[in-house]
């Protein structure tokens, strides 16, 4: 670092008097001299011995110096403080004293929190932002998309006739002699002319209106963070593909869960549980006493929809526990894919405003334990139901859950151990002796796949075996799946496929085609859209770029009795 000019040396200061601009030359040139002139010394290796040789020890606490005030006062110290005059010597110490007083950034270190606190280092941005949101659509994906045009997709359906035992017509006896005879006439009809032939066949059919719904999701980035983001991320990119996959994610949850208004023609709302009990038992294994309850628990229940709401608020119920768990036990109406519990404590029931949302369930069942709920959300929230839409349609588990579906259980309980996939087989029978229906798939929840996978490798389920081979001997692999539950009726193999976005809980069986010649059905679920999904960039009249995702359309079911569902499984 060079040294201070002379006039900061030996110019003006308080401590000394006016100096001459010659003298100030003079002494400067002297502090250079003598700076030039000062004696080194290097520390050789032979140095280290004759000083330990001779009893004398090196000072291994001396430190360099670490600013430019600390090197010139170690400096003025040592050979040029005794090479220079008194006077001047006096001065250079009394302006640096006052360069120390006036400059104090000449006695701080440069650090990472110094002279600034935030430092004078790079910052490691990596862009752009990562994208870490799952978007699987699977049902999307696979179902037909076609064009529809008005307001609603219609058309009719022949559900049976005579010899089908389908569509509530009944069969009759073909036989007959000479001397049949058989009036097709209406009945009633004054002209009735009988014929000598069998008897006639009689049909059952139905008219079929699906309206459509309008959808549409919006999204807005304002010109201060498009142009801020400018060099790290395109903003506005980023908004167009999230508002792509948020359309479709949603859509995917409407085609799988979706409820429509009973106006409309679908199933309408959820009705609120009933028989609302709550019992009081010694905890088991696994399960923790209730703690902070010392008067009554009282519980209110919502039947749940999934992801698009629940239903109006049940009654309440009440217990009062001591160290126990209590047992929340209700009715669920049919399509309901579980429950919803909201809690309360006190001498009396406190309310909706201090009833607390405890969990939910995919059975009838929820057990209340530990540390019970005293913030969140509140069960004055559920003001109205939100479990159907008028802007909506049912989706694949309503309908497989609805009135018109094929086959409807609800478990109740764990699945099977001792005659792994009997849950399905039952379901299949049912399909076989109703319609004939023959399933292609089946849809689980990821921890409902799990556990019919394990109910293969309980010691009750004594049909099936594992088998070891010798070259697994020294690296065995864990874990087996059911990928597929063989049809015991038909002999088919049904597909066994974990959806991401389905409650635990429930299990919708599907037929993707009919094993009917001649059906005029190629696709029993198909997509139907007046306008396909689409974007739309709306123009700047703001400073913000806005844009909208924007779909007309509905989800058709052809034959709604060749599907089926098992839902209250129970979780373990």
């Amino acid at each position: 670092m060079p040294l201070p000019k002379a006039q900061v040396l030996f110019g003006d200061s308080p401590e000394a008097p006016a100096l001459s601009s010659t003298e100030v030359s003079r002494r400067f040139d002297e502090l250079m001299k003598a700076v030039d002139t000062a004696p080194t010394r290097t520390l050789h290796q032979g140095d280290v011995a004759r000083a330990f040789g001779e009893g004398r020890g090196l000072d291994f606490h001396a430190t360099a110096p670490t600013t430019a005030y600390e090197a010139l006062t170690k400096s003025l110290e040592g050979d040029i403080g005794k090479a220079i005059s008194p006077d001047a010597l006096a001065s250079v110490t009394s302006a640096l004293e006052a360069l120390k007083a006036q400059q104090p950034d000449l006695v701080k270190d440069i650090t990472t929190t110094s002279p600034l606190g935030t430092g004078l280092v790079a910052y490691d941005l990596e862009a752009p932002a990562k994208m870490l949101t799952p978007r699987p659509t699977p049902i999307r994906n696979r179902l037909p998309r076609r064009k529809g045009i008005g307001l609603a997709h219609q058309f009719k359906v022949i559900s049976g006739f005579t010899g089908t035992a389908t569509g509530g017509v009944a069969n009759l006896h073909p036989g007959i002699v000479d001397t049949t005879q058989t009036n097709f006439a209406p009945s009633g009809a004054s002209n009735n002319l009988y014929y000598a032939r069998g008897p006639k066949i009689t049909y059952a059919g139905y008219d079929k209106t699906v309206p459509y719904s309008q959808f549409s999701v919006s999204d807005q980035v304002t010109w201060s963070a498009q142009y801020a983001g400018q060099g790290y991320q395109d903003i506005r990119q980023l908004s167009r593909t999230s508002l792509l996959y948020s359309s479709m994610l949603l859509e995917e949850r409407m085609l799988l869960l979706g409820r429509g208004t009973s106006a409309r023609g679908f199933l309408g709302a959820l009705t609120a549980p009933t028989g609302v009990t709550l019992t009081a038992r010694s905890p088991v294994t696994g399960e923790t006493a209730l703690s902070g309850v010392s008067t009554n628990i009282y519980v209110k229940v919502t039947s749940d929809a999934g992801d698009f709401g629940q239903s109006v608020l049940s009654s309440a119920a009440n217990v009062a526990p001591s160290s126990q768990v209590v047992d929340v036990t209700v009715t669920l109406p049919a399509g309901a894919t579980g429950m919803r519990v909201y809690v309360s404590t006190g001498s009396s029931d406190p309310g909706d405003s201090a009833r607390w949302y405890a969990g939910r369930s995919g059975t009838n069942t929820f057990t209340l334990q530990g540390t019970l709920p005293t913030s969140g959300t509140a069960a004055s929230a559920v003001t109205a139901d939100t479990t159907a839409y008028t802007a909506g349609y049912d989706g694949i588990l309503p309908i497989c859950t609805g009135a018109d579906s094929g086959y409807v259980k609800r478990l109740n309980a764990a699945l099977s151990t001792s005659n792994p996939g009997s849950e399905w087989q039952a379901a299949f029978a049912a399909l076989y002796d109703n319609v004939k229906a023959d399933p292609d798939r089946t849809l689980l929840n990821g921890s409902d796949r799990k556990q019919l996978s394990d109910s293969l490798k309980t010691s009750s389920s004594s049909n099936y075996r594992m088998t070891i081979t010798q070259d697994q001997l020294t690296g065995v692999t864990l874990g087996d799946v059911v990928n597929t539950i063989i049809n015991e009726v038909t002999g088919k193999g049904v597909s066994v496929e974990v959806h991401p976005w389905l409650p635990q809980g429930n299990a919708p069986i599907i037929s993707d085609t009919l094993p009917l010649p001649d059906s005029e059905v190629s696709d029993v679920w198909a997509v139907y859209n007046v306008q396909d999904m689409m974007g739309v960039d709306w123009p700047v009249n703001q400073f913000a770029f806005e844009s909208s995702s924007y779909w007309f359309g509905t989800l058709v079911c052809y034959a709604p009795a060749w599907n089926a569902a098992l839902t209250g499984i129970q979780k373990v």
